[in-house]
């Protein structure tokens, strides 16, 4: 018997179509899925203009400014939000968000069902309301309901459980214009949302569903403190929490004012947000604490002199050691618009009076012209057609180059100028980035004399590089910016020899220094319109600006008598602030020493120097020699005239005189000062002066050739004899001072080059002898 295939029924061949055709369209939905996801999507971070947070050193917030949309807004990466707040905000708002696809449709019946009776009830996901925020939907109809859903699908399709809960975490609402997590826990609770608490992150996450009632900043209100009671409960109930978070969370809570805003540093706030524009984070290189010193001491000093017609100052605090700016405040009040308070004077360019004269000493000290005490004439001197005065309106005659500059004095500053090498000063400050400067025949030498302008930061960074041994760095303002590679504008020791000579200038309250040094220097520019004190202490270089930002002239603004007491003051207030450290600004570097000279001369002393001094030098660079200044004269006490040939021996005195051109002899004269001048000479056939034997040296040995290894090399012992009455022998190599010894006393000599040099040695009276040297330096 023959079977017949058996025939599929209607029905059965129905049915397979239908599968056919939802397995087709359930392929063709995750394929779109998959493809959606795949797609590259723009983030969501991208949709939303931010706020740009300015902080401190120290993470302080400093400002806060308004997105483009009126909002406070930080957008803060997931992974930087405490997961005790992640986890209180899915309890309390979607407990199944890791699971929907968007929508929680048991929730929305549960909501529907509570509204029917009258109880709102929410039902809407984390996702659905980012949906409704992100694009701005009104869902209070039932269209806008179902567009908020779409809406929240289309999310959850295109963007991961990850992007969305960071997206909703940044734009939650916290009430009037602040939103996201970052923005209320820096402004609620001063602290990155990665350091939450545990009852901080239960209170940001009930506060979005009722910010208006829950939102009563600065004393926590009931409605806050219930809703985080009720949160608590959950939590204890689905999650473990210590008795110590419990007991907390439990407690009333002090929350911030957000309308308390903080406003610090608006100065160096306005410039970094300039500079740094679109910028979500700005990390200043700024000290809260030494910002307030700054801002308070200049705000309470101005008004103390403002009865004088001192309107305004600017003080800009810097960190020598990393070149950062510590502290600024551009005026004495930013929110007065009488004084132009919101211009910032640390940028302005002014006259800087004397506060470039240190760095004149500097270059002369590096080029050979001066040491610490050499003396400079302070008297009438014209430099072509220009003829510098004193801002006393005198002349002190012979001055050591420690007492002009502490004095602060006019012609010898301009001499010194007129006689630097390369650099010059003009080349000195343009090395140092000195901007917008004309050329230098404009200046001339009254650039010496502040004839130029230049802004408080570009001299802040001058003092700097005082205290950081002659090597010049621009100044930082933002904690990620890397340091400049340091630029050589002085050797060591011509900065420790200024900043040594600028510790010794006396403050202007007469109080003896406490603890660290102050090296410190004080500017008035022509006209008296603006006032200067700069100088460096501990590892800070500090200057102060005092006048009026309409360049009016006062009287007042001297910088020795108005800008040094508050410059004093702020030394002051920091050093009562900060921990002390080792005084380093005195350490002479090993390029440098220090000898006995005559005080009136500044040179090595002779026999018959009266009083002698410290100095600082750089062997084999200073200029000294013997000083001739003083010089034992026989005298005939028959005529008061010098003793001739032949005088008998019972009518000769020896007396000391000192021997002074005849301008500085006027000027003596004119201070008051007569100086005993020296008798008359009428002998024919010259003096009788006392004068020794000229000293013998002894090694090195005549015709001899030194030879030395570079690097571990050894030493050229230098040793002469000398008559008896001889106390000191001073040593020079073509010229340069090597060093003192006593008579048959060894000195160890280190040539600086190969080929023939010449030494000589002078005694305390005047006598020397010389001897060539070949010296041969082997690699």
């Amino acid at each position: 018997m023959r079977v017949s295939p058996e025939r599929s029924s209607p029905a059965r061949s129905g049915s397979m179509r239908v599968l056919c055709i939802a397995a087709a369209a359930t392929l063709a939905l995750g394929a779109t899925a998959v493809a959606l996801r795949l797609w590259p999507q723009p983030s969501l971070a991208s949709r939303v203009p931010v706020s740009t947070a300015v902080h401190g050193k120290g993470g302080e917030l400093l400002r806060l400014t308004l997105a483009r949309d009126e909002q406070y807004r930080l957008w803060v990466p997931l992974e930087e939000v405490a997961e005790e707040y992640l986890q209180a905000l899915r309890l309390h708002e979607d407990r199944g968000f890791r699971w929907h696809p968007g929508v929680d449709p048991l929730a929305l019946v549960r909501a529907v069902l509570a509204t029917s009776r009258g109880d709102h009830q929410g039902g809407s996901t984390l996702t659905m309301q980012l949906a409704r925020r992100l694009y701005g939907l009104d869902t209070r109809s039932v269209g806008g309901k179902l567009r908020q859903i779409a809406a929240a699908l289309w999310l959850e399709a295109r963007y991961s459980k990850h992007d969305i809960l960071e997206a909703y975490v940044n734009l939650v609402p916290f009430g009037r214009n602040l939103e996201g997590v970052g923005t209320a826990s820096l402004v609620l609770f001063g602290k990155a949302p990665a350091q939450l608490t545990f009852a901080e992150a239960l209170t940001l996450a009930v506060i979005p569903q009722s910010p208006a009632a829950r939102g009563a900043f600065g004393a926590e209100s009931p409605a806050l403190r219930a809703a985080r009671q009720r949160l608590l409960a959950q939590w204890v109930a689905r999650y473990p929490a210590t008795p110590g978070d419990v007991a907390a969370a439990s407690q009333p809570l002090q929350v911030r004012d957000r309308r308390a805003l903080p406003f610090h540093a608006p100065h160096a706030v306005m410039d970094l947000l300039a500079q740094n524009r679109g910028a979500a984070r700005i990390d200043s290189t700024l000290e809260l604490p030494l910002q307030r010193v700054l801002d308070r001491t200049v705000a309470r000093y101005i008004a103390g002199v403002r009865e004088l017609g001192v309107t305004n100052a600017a003080a800009l605090l810097v960190d020598t050691r990393t070149m950062a700016v510590s502290a600024l405040t551009g005026s004495a009040d930013f929110s007065d618009a009488r004084i132009a308070g919101q211009v910032n004077g640390t940028t302005a360019r002014r006259s800087p009076g004397s506060t470039l004269k240190p760095f004149i000493y500097g270059l002369a000290i590096d080029q050979g012209l001066i040491h610490t005490a050499t003396v400079l004439k302070d008297a009438p001197t014209a430099f072509g057609v220009y003829s510098p005065e004193n801002f006393d309106g005198r002349f002190v005659g012979p001055v050591s180059a420690h007492d002009a500059l502490i004095a602060s004095r006019n012609v010898p500053a301009v001499a010194l100028s007129a006689r630097l090498a390369q650099p010059n000063l003009y080349q000195f400050l343009k090395s140092a980035g000195v901007s917008k400067m004309a050329s230098e025949r404009h200046y001339g030498l009254a650039l010496a004399l502040g004839g130029g302008e230049i802004s408080m930061e570009e001299l802040a960074a001058l003092y700097a590089m005082l205290a950081n041994g002659g090597s010049y760095a621009p100044l930082r303002h933002l904690a990620a910016e890397p340091a400049a590679k340091p630029l050589r504008l002085l050797s060591p020791e011509a900065a420790f020899m200024v900043r040594s000579m600028l510790a010794d200038n006396p403050r202007p309250d007469g109080a003896a220094s406490q603890g660290q040094a102050v090296a410190w220097k004080t500017g008035t520019s022509w006209g008296f319109r603006d006032a200067w004190s700069a100088g460096v202490f501990g590892h800070y270089a500090l200057v102060v600006w005092v006048g009026n930002f309409d360049g009016s002239s006062n009287a007042a603004l001297v910088g020795a008598q108005i800008a040094a007491p508050l410059f004093f003051r702020i030394v002051d207030a920091l050093r009562e602030q900060s921990s002390r450290e080792p005084d380093r600004l005195l350490y002479p570097p090993a390029g440098v020493l220090q000898v006995q000279v005559c005080a009136a001369s500044g040179d090595l002393p002779n026999a018959d120097c009266p009083r002698s001094a410290p100095a600082w030098f750089i062997p084999g660079k200073s200029p000294i020699r013997v000083s001739t200044v003083h010089r034992r004269v026989a005298v005939d006490t028959r005529t008061g005239e010098r003793a001739c040939e032949g005088t008998p021996a019972r009518f000769v005195r020896s007396e000391v005189f000192e021997f002074w051109t005849s301008d500085l002899e006027r000027l003596f004269a004119q201070a008051g000062m007569p100086r005993r001048r020296p008798p008359v000479d009428r002998c024919s056939a010259g003096t009788t002066e006392l004068a020794s034997q000229p000293p013998a040296i002894v090694s090195p040995l005549a015709g001899a050739t030194y030879q030395l290894r570079d690097g571990d090399r050894g030493d050229v012992f230098l040793n002469a004899s000398a008559a008896s009455e001889v106390r000191s022998l001073y040593w020079f190599a073509d010229g340069a001072f090597l060093g003192a010894s006593r008579p048959s006393e060894v000195l160890a000599w280190r040539p600086g080059r190969s080929g023939e040099l010449e030494v000589s040695v002078v005694d305390d009276q005047g006598a020397t002898a010389t001897r060539r040297v070949r010296v041969a330096i082997a690699p």
